[in-house]
């Protein structure tokens, strides 16, 4: 069964962690949570509420991270899944991550990036003179970073799928599961 690495860790966004495990358990693919240490992560739920001009937090669900950052063999993975909700906000400071990532660019593995996910993409230098999309109020650090920030719900650029919110997992999961069939 191929697997797929989701990366989150505490504060990660519990819709897009939990749909993620789900639509790859679905489709046929082993789903490994990945963090930076093996136990039950505390979620949150990012949601939009009228007269707020961005995202409200609260408490999500709960998930098990299935390996840490150091049990990641790369050879293993089809494919990278870094979710977002406010993890990867520390996440992108930790060098095991930072070089997973940077190895499956190096050995052109599909990597995928949803919401604040981006933030690991962009410490990882995968963003340069790249299309991206992602939660709205990142757009600033992917221009800091070289990349172009567009407006569709996903958007591929090569071997790279990102998107900006759990809103759009209509339309991303579309395209990452054009990308996984097409090997």
């Amino acid at each position: 069964m191929p697997k797929i690495l989701l990366v989150t860790g505490d504060a990660g966004e519990s819709y897009e962690t939990l749909f993620a495990v789900h639509r790859f358990q679905e489709a046929g693919y082993e789903a490994v949570i990945a963090a930076p240490s093996k136990r039950h992560l505390n979620l949150v739920i990012h949601d939009f509420e009228p007269g707020w001009d961005t995202y409200i937090e609260k408490p999500g669900y709960k998930a098990q991270s299935d390996i840490t950052f150091d049990e990641v063999n790369v050879d293993e993975y089809t494919a990278i899944l870094v979710l977002g909700g406010r993890a990867p906000e520390y996440l992108r400071h930790d060098e095991r991550l930072i070089r997973i990532v940077k190895e499956f660019d190096q050995k052109q593995k599909w990597i995928f990036g949803i919401c604040h996910g981006i933030q690991v993409l962009i410490a990882a230098g995968l963003v340069k003179d790249r299309n991206v999309t992602c939660y709205e109020h990142i757009r600033f650090e992917v221009a800091s970073a070289g990349g172009t920030w567009c407006k569709p719900q996903a958007i591929r650029d090569g071997r790279l799928v990102t998107a900006q919110t759990w809103e759009s997992h209509p339309v991303f999961y579309r395209e990452v599961f054009k990308c996984l069939n097409e090997g």
